[in-house]
């Protein structure tokens, strides 16, 4: 499976110590499998930074390749009220994530911030705030926690920087 990331910088080798904290699901190398998805967060580093590069990756990259039994794995198969106390909790730097290897779910649109503080002022329910943090269109990340998985299963295959 081709998954991409999109940054300032081709990243060759991910290193989880470079991860920052209180994302949607905690710290992790964040990788999504549509392109056009990494191309967008790429595009925020062009105008903050001056350079955009989309790295792809092979996941599972070997014929035969599978996951050991036991890595971990958090799938949320859609924006409901688990994946909205999931992200809750990871961006307020709570350890939910931590007994995780590997996240696999929605992305909680940009105004994150301004959404999860009605939330949590009881300002609005958590329906409401599902409906506004969900992206109207799609779009799916994996955030890989644990460095050995990533260095077992993830394969850099290149890099392009984008104009």
């Amino acid at each position: 499976m081709m998954l991409y990331h999109g940054s300032c910088i081709a990243i060759e080798k991910p290193d989880l110590t470079m991860s920052r904290l209180c994302t949607d699901f905690g710290k992790g190398f964040y990788l999504t499998p549509l392109k056009a998805q990494a191309e967008n967060w790429a595009q925020r580093f062009l105008r903050e930074r001056g350079s955009a590069v989309v790295s792809r990756y092979e996941f599972l990259p070997k014929p035969g390749d599978i996951l050991p039994p036991d890595v971990k794995i958090l799938e949320f198969n859609a924006h409901d009220i688990d994946w909205l106390n999931f992200i809750t909790a990871c961006r307020l730097g709570k350890p939910v994530d931590a007994e995780w290897d590997l996240v696999i779910g929605g992305v909680a649109n940009d105004k994150v911030f301004d959404t999860l503080q009605l939330y949590f002022d009881e300002l609005i329910g958590a329906e409401e705030a599902i409906g506004r943090l969900r992206y109207n269109k799609p779009n799916f990340q994996y955030c890989f926690k644990n460095q050995l998985l990533i260095d077992g299963h993830l394969r850099y295959a290149g890099s392009e920087v984008l104009k």
